[in-house]
Formats: C-alpha cells, sequence, structure tokens
C-alpha cells in the first residue's frame, strides 16, 4: 500500500524542489554540451515531451552564449509526414518559423529543420499510386517510410560529416512498463560507454549517442515546468495546453493525483489517416469540443474509408469483405499466396485494385476541396495532394501498372475544376481513352466479368508500344512473359481453385515423400489438406480472418 501510494505521488521535483531540479539539470545539459564537440540533434515534435527539453537546453545555451562559450551547433528536427493531424502541424510549423526568429536575434547556435519523407515513400503515394492496403499490424509499412527514414537521413548526413552526434529525445520512463525497460536496456547495454556521461546507446543508429534529460519526470512534471517556466522563444506554453485539453474527451484537463485521473498527457496527435489504431480519439475530441474545427471531418472521414479495425467482430467482418473486394488475387508482382488456419484456406489479397484506387484519388481531392473551403484561412491552401505526389502516382499508373488510360489528369479536373496542371501528355493512336474503352467493351461481351481479359492484352498494348523506339529490344520478350504469366487466369475462381489445388498438391507429395515426419507433423499436414479440400469449394474470397496480410513491391 505504501509503495503504490509512492508510486502514484511520486514527481523528479519531490526532493529538491522545482527550481534547483532545473538548476542541476540546466547545470547537466552545459557539462555536455560543453564536453566534446559532438553536434546535437533534438527530436522535436510539437509536443509537450519534447518541448520540455528543447526548452531546458535552450536556456542552458542562454547561459552558456552569455559566457561566450556556444561552440557547436544543435540542430532541431521536426518530420512532417505531410499527413499529419492539420491543427497540430500548422502549430510545429508556426513554432519551428518562430525559432528561427527569435534564435537569430539572441544568436544562438540553433537550427530548426521540417523534414518531409522522400516523394517515393509518402503515404498517398504508396496507398493510392502502388496499392499499398492500409497500415495494419502484419504490414505497418507507413513508419519506416514516413517517419524513421528522414530523420534518420539527416542524421547520419550529420554523423558522416562530423563523425558521430547526439539525439536529444523527450522520452520518459513514465509513458509505459516497455517504455522504461527499453530505456533501462540501452542504459545498461555493454556497448555505452558514455554511461557516466548520463547518456545512452543508441539501438539502431552507429556512432549517435541518446541523450534523454526528463527520463525520470512524470507527465505532471513536464505540465508544471511548462506552466511555471516561460518558453523561450515566445510561443506560448498555455496554447500547447490548450491544444492538449481540446484533444482531450470532455475537453478536460487535470494534472494526475492519482491513477484514475485521466491525464491530458494521454492524448497522442498522429496522422489523420492512422489506422493503427482503432479510432482516432484526438482528432475526434478536437472536433466535439470545438465546432470551429468541423472542417476537420472530411480527414477523418478518409481514415474511416481504408480502415478494418471495430471492435464489433462481425463489422470487423464486413470490412475485411469491403477491404478484400477493394484488392488484387494477385501479389504485387503476379504470384499467388495461400495462408491456411483451422477456419479456412485461401488466397492473401494484395494490392488495390485500380477501381478503387481511382476512387480513393477521387475522395481525397473532395476531402482537400471540402478542408480548403470549409476551414481558417490558414488551410485555404493545404494541398493533401500536392503536384509532386500526384505526378509520381501517374507515373506509377503509367509506367509500373501499365494503366494507360491515364485517368488522374481527368479525376483532377472533376474534382479541383481546373486543368491538370502537370506533364502534357499526347495523344496516343492506339493507347488512348476511345480505343481502350471499346477493348473494354469487347471483352465484357466475351465473359470478362472481373476485367481481367482487358488488363492482359492493355498490358501487352502498353508493353509493345515502350519498346517500340529501341533499336535493341533485349528485355521484350522477358517483360511480356511476365506479363502474360501474371495474366494467366481468366477470373478470382480460377485463380483461387489453382493455388489452392497447387498448395494441396505439395502438401501431399511432402505428406507421401517424408519419411522423417513426425506423427504430429504428419497429423498437422493431413488436417491443412482437409482444410484446403474443404475451401476450394467455396466460392470466392472464404470469410477467413486472414491475419498475414503482407504486399511488398519487391517480392
Amino acid at each position: 500500500m505504501v509503495n503504490n501510494l509512492a508510486a502514484e505521488i511520486y514527481s523528479a521535483f519531490g526532493q529538491k524542489g522545482l527550481k534547483q531540479t532545473l538548476e542541476a539539470a540546466k547545470a547537466h545539459v552545459k557539462q555536455l554540451y560543453l564536453s566534446d564537440e559532438i553536434p546535437w540533434v533534438i527530436g522535436y515534435s510539437g509536443g509537450k515531451d519534447s518541448t520540455a527539453i528543447l526548452q531546458l537546453i535552450w536556456y542552458a545555451l542562454i547561459d552558456l552564449k552569455a559566457e561566450g562559450k556556444c561552440h557547436k551547433d544543435v540542430h532541431v528536427i521536426s518530420t512532417d509526414t505531410l499527413v499529419e493531424n492539420p491543427f497540430v502541424a500548422m502549430w510545429v510549423e508556426k513554432s519551428l518559423e518562430r525559432m528561427k526568429e527569435t534564435t537569430a536575434k539572441q544568436g544562438l547556435p540553433i537550427i530548426p529543420h521540417r523534414l518531409t519523407p522522400a516523394v517515393k515513400d509518402r503515404f498517398w503515394v504508396n496507398l493510392i499510386g502502388k496499392g499499398y492496403p492500409a497500415p495494419r499490424y502484419k504490414f505497418r509499412w507507413c513508419t519506416d517510410r514516413l517517419k524513421i527514414s528522414p530523420s534518420n537521413t539527416f542524421i547520419n548526413n550529420l554523423v558522416d560529416k562530423r563523425g558521430e552526434a547526439i539525439l536529444v529525445l523527450g522520452t520518459r520512463k513514465a509513458e509505459s512498463t516497455a517504455r522504461a525497460a527499453s530505456m533501462d536496456h540501452y542504459e545498461n547495454i555493454d556497448t555505452n560507454t558514455r554511461k557516466a556521461d548520463g547518456l545512452t546507446a543508441n539501438g539502431s543508429l552507429d556512432r549517435v549517442w541518446v541523450y534523454t534529460p526528463i527520463a525520470e519526470w512524470t507527465n505532471d512534471d513536464v505540465w508544471v515546468y511548462l506552466n511555471s517556466v516561460p518558453n523561450p522563444w515566445n510561443f506560448p506554453n498555455q496554447d500547447l495546453m490548450g491544444m492538449y485539453q481540446g484533444a482531450t474527451e470532455g475537453g478536460e484537463c487535470p494534472l494526475v493525483v492519482d491513477k484514475s485521473t485521466q491525464s491530458c498527457g494521454d492524448s497522442r496527435f498522429g496522422c489523420y489517416v492512422c489506422t493503427m489504431v482503432s479510432e482516432d480519439k484526438s482528432m475526434t475530441a478536437m472536433i466535439a469540443n470545438d465546432d470551429e474545427k468541423d472542417w476537420m471531418l472530411p480527414l477523418l472521414a478518409l481514415r474511416n474509408e481504408i480502415d478494418v479495425n471495430d471492435a464489433n467482430r462481425d463489422k470487423k467482418l464486413d470490412k475485411l469483405r469491403r477491404d478484400k473486394a477493394r484488392r488484387d488475387f494477385r501479389r504485387m508482382n503476379g504470384t499467388l499466396t495461400v495462408h491456411i488456419s483451422k477456419h479456412g484456406a485461401d488466397i492473401v489479397p494484395g494490392p488495390y485494385i485500380q477501381s478503387f484506387r481511382e476512387q480513393l484519388l477521387q475522395k481525397v481531392l473532395e476531402a482537400q476541396v471540402a478542408v480548403q473551403q470549409m476551414g481558417p484561412p490558414e488551410v485555404k491552401t493545404l494541398e493533401l495532394l500536392p503536384l509532386e505526389e500526384l505526378e509520381e502516382i501517374r507515373r506509377i499508373w503509367l509506367e509500373e501498372k501499365l494503366e494507360v488510360e491515364d485517368n488522374l489528369p481527368a479525376i483532377y479536373e472533376k474534382v479541383i475544376k481546373k486543368p491538370y496542371p502537370g506533364e502534357k501528355r499526347a495523344h496516343h493512336p492506339v493507347l488512348n481513352t476511345t480505343v481502350l474503352d471499346k477493348l473494354k467493351n469487347y471483352c465484357a461481351e466475351h465473359n470478362d466479368g472481373d476485367g481481367l481479359m482487358y488488363q492482359q492484352v492493355r498490358a501487352v498494348m502498353a508493353i509493345a508500344n515502350k519498346h517500340k523506339h529501341q533499336l535493341r529490344r533485349a528485355n521484350l520478350a522477358a517483360e511480356l512473359d511476365e506479363s502474360l504469366e501474371k495474366g494467366a487466369f481468366s477470373s478470382l475462381e480460377e485463380a483461387k481453385i489453382f493455388a489452392l489445388e497447387r498448395k494441396r498438391h505439395e502438401l501431399q507429395i511432402q505428406y507421401e515423400n517424408s519419411p522423417n515426419l513426425s506423427d504430429e507433423e504428419k497429423a498437422n499436414m493431413a488436417e491443412q489438406i482437409t482444410i484446403i479440400t474443404r475451401s476450394i469449394k467455396e466460392q470466392g474470397y472464404s470469410s477467413l480472418l486472414i491475419e498475414t496480410e503482407v504486399v511488398s513491391d519487391d517480392i
């Protein structure tokens, strides 16, 4: 009981008080800063924890500047995934601008950077362009591309120039048990030769040390500090607390006094398209708490369009069936993958099909128009899909997926009501809308219900056209063979039966010709053969909840 009470009332300021604790923290920052020539990189998200560490370091540098000892750069990096909650993204952008203005006046070596993913890694380019399904637990493709890669690229480039770097993070052990365990691990690992300096090893970046100056602070400690000490780049911390308050259900943001009290620090600001959570509670709360934020509703609708999560099992099954209907039965490279569970056997669905990707493009552009019309002045020019992303999506559709109809400009003009500003494409005598529509209708009249015959003929014509002006057509035969093999099936049902029968045949051969199998292994294999035999008789995709959904463009 005493231990529980101590845990509930613990504060990093409890022993020495706020002022002395902050002075000690600032002294350590100054000591570490002066100890070597290694540049610092501060990870800044605009949230409370990263604001707290930047404040601590900022005030330490003010002291060092007065002493004539500011001798090395401190880089502040903030990664904008370009699908962030726009209210938070605007907050961070304004904050970075204010930092630049203030550091120029104060003469501090603090350099803010706004990082963005490479065009090829951006969310809509992968989802609408390549057809990656919305991120989920078995296929979480977004974090590396959108968040980790931009920051790691910046840090690695700095390390290449300077030899080492110190990465300052606002991570705290009180965030979770898993977080505390991870921080303790890297603090005490054998490779951490700078533990005495208060640094920890980095698990993924070579020659990068991690500094966590508020590691022992609680959630309340952070808010006490931010509300007690003025923001040094003149960006009111009270407004930051108001943002957290607005993102908390009920609009309340109390300080936590026991475990039963909900803290506004539990708000998590993330991407408005995030399907890794069952609900975007922060954006939903923002809209519920402030009628003036109704303009974000179209963004919530986009997330719900691609989400497959639901606490209700029947609703989740309906979402999964809808999701599978939107996806190709083949992998990116045209192969078929079979998944077997005790519930049945089926083909693992692949990337989103052309029709759904085009529908989604239209809906994103419609959301962009709605946000611009409904939102405040600062979002009147907000682009959910800037031209560089539209052009990359268009290139993927034309060159990689051979969708030579080139429908993107027409979809853009239909929604935006303006001429498409991208590259003009010359009219082709064969690969144009008129001819392709006739081909599609002809195929439909000859039992091409799934459109696979049309896709096959279109792909062959596109490949032949790509090579027609080349003197040496070394790759022509290989590309045609690959396309013909990918389009070997006239329907989903035909592909499913082929894949399941092939898998059953493989298992049967292994069962009959593997003398070293244990009785348990043979029993499991026999059960799989029975499950496949039963599943072959099902029509279309089964209602099986396939958990191993993996789609990749490099397999």
